[in-house]
């Protein structure tokens, strides 16, 4: 009898301006994520505090080592025995000038095995009227980062790095077998543009993308899209959630989705994208 595919759960939330309340969310989900037999889960970017008032958030934000946000992840994920993606969560920068959005992978000891702090930061004015200044606070990364997991070689990258493609092929080059994009998406954007995006750099590295995302209203005022998805490296959407204006009686909803890694190994022998760069290695 062969062995199924690991699960991998993604969390979506409605994240809020008390770490606390969205701590405990997450405990929740990933009992619930545990008890259903996934061996890893995905929360959205700004899991721990999700709050555009700068001012407000600054009583919350420590440099990583005296934050106590990654311990308590560690310990809920130890406690469950399950891998967790962090998502992201605002910190100050080793420097404590700014701040960086970071991501953290830890293994279900509890042991931290990566880190990636966000690269292209969120600066647009939207047709909506919306204005989004993200790098006024926040320092980019330089550094990308795949690491090994019970679902296969991650990937790491965070929302707007979403748009850039040469990202993604980077991380590919690099062994990545999936790749995550936790989110929290505007709403206009993501009318416009989510699954569109996921699906294509789905079917342009081979790769499953597993995308856990925000949703609905916050109570920093600003509303996010929802539909948290994993798609398969054919660009078929395997498990989405869906959008609403809160997430769920347990303060987040939840999806699950097999990551089979022969499904990757089926899209890169149909469309060998590696071999055909490779002969046609064009200078442009």
């Amino acid at each position: 009898m062969e062995t199924p595919p690991p699960l991998a759960a993604l969390v979506q939330m409605t994240s809020g301006i008390d770490p606390a309340a969205n701590l405990a969310a997450i405990d929740r989900a990933l009992g619930e994520a545990a008890a259903l037999g996934a061996a890893m889960a995905f929360l959205p970017e700004m899991s721990l505090l999700l709050d555009r008032d700068r001012e407000r958030s600054a009583a919350h934000l420590a440099r990583e080592a005296d934050s106590p946000w990654p311990a308590a992840l560690q310990e809920i994920a130890r406690r469950h025995a399950i891998w967790l993606h962090s998502g992201s969560m605002p910190l100050l920068a080793d420097d404590g000038a700014r701040r960086v959005n970071r991501s953290h992978v830890i293994a279900a000891d509890g042991t931290i095995v990566a880190r990636y702090d966000k690269i292209h930061m969120f600066d647009v004015t939207l047709p909506s009227g919306e204005n989004w200044t993200e790098s006024a606070a926040y320092a980019g990364g330089d550094t990308l980062a795949v690491v090994d997991t019970p679902l296969g070689r991650l990937g790491l990258s965070i929302c707007y790095d979403l748009r850039f493609p040469e990202l993604y092929r980077a991380l590919v080059d690099r062994g990545a077998e999936l790749v995550t994009i936790p989110a929290a998406f505007t709403v206009s954007t993501g009318e416009a543009h989510w699954h569109v995006l996921q699906r294509a750099r789905a079917i342009e590295t081979g790769c499953h993308v597993v995308a856990a995302a925000q949703s609905g209203t916050h109570a920093d005022g600003r509303a996010t899209y929802g539909h948290s998805i994993v798609v398969d490296p054919w660009g078929v959407p395997l498990a989405e959630a869906i959008a609403r204006n809160d997430a769920g009686d347990a303060g987040y909803d939840l999806v699950l989705a097999p990551i089979d890694p022969a499904a990757m190994q089926q899209a890169r022998r149909a469309i060998p994208l590696a071999r055909s760069r490779a002969v046609r290695n064009l200078d442009l």
